[in-house]
């Protein structure tokens, strides 16, 4: 990372007049992090004042975080993602799919990615990333040692490898279960969204070059 904590391979998105994004879907999924979202929420709000927020979160994320200090910030209700919360003939898959242009999963846990890895659709919101044509960013919340898993490194390397979706890397944290610092945290929402502004740029650029 450079000096203003921006991966080199993102841009610093405070300093986007345009990030290309009008639509953003926040994911917060059963990582003890997930408590900050309200945080991230505001910073969105701030920072991109033109941009729509929704809010999708897991039941496991809900022990964690508050639905309604999020919905007061974002000025929407909160999804829960439970086929049960549905309304009768609802289709919530379909509408997270088709409304946002950019989806930021932060934090993403071991157990979240797992299933998105394995193209698993059990909930309105994975069944909506399978199909969704949206830029995807996730950023993992591992426990300790998780890294080391080949299964986990599968995991990680299947999403990198999917085109539309950009898997941060993690950063060091303090484990909240033992008390050490590990190289399993989430990197911070404003970084992950800088990553996806310069993957959309990116895209953009190679676009109007084969269009050339």
């Amino acid at each position: 990372m450079d000096s203003t904590g921006v991966d080199s391979t993102g841009v610093d998105p405070t300093g986007v007049a345009d990030p290309g994004f009008r639509r953003v879907l926040v994911v917060g999924t059963g990582a003890l992090s997930v408590s900050f979202l309200p945080f991230w929420i505001n910073w969105l709000g701030n920072t991109f004042p033109e941009m729509e927020k929704r809010v999708v979160l897991t039941r496991s994320a809900r022990r964690f975080v508050s639905a309604d200090a999020i919905s007061a910030l974002c000025a929407r209700d909160v999804v829960t993602d439970d086929w049960n919360e549905a309304a009768p003939g609802a289709t919530p898959h379909v509408d997270l799919a088709r409304w946002p242009d950019l989806v930021l999963v932060h934090p993403a846990t071991l157990h979240f990615l797992g299933r998105y890895a394995l193209g698993l659709a059990d909930t309105p919101l994975l069944c909506a990333l399978q199909s969704t044509s949206a830029l995807v960013g996730v950023a993992p919340s591992l426990p300790p040692g998780a890294q080391s898993n080949p299964v986990v490194r599968g995991h990680l390397e299947a999403l990198r490898a999917r085109p539309g979706v950009v898997v941060a890397p993690t950063v060091p944290a303090v484990s909240a279960s033992t008390g050490e610092r590990e190289d399993g945290g989430a990197m911070p929402l404003s970084e992950l969204m800088g990553l996806c502004v310069g993957a959309y740029a990116r895209a953009r650029r190679a676009a109007e070059g084969d269009a050339v």
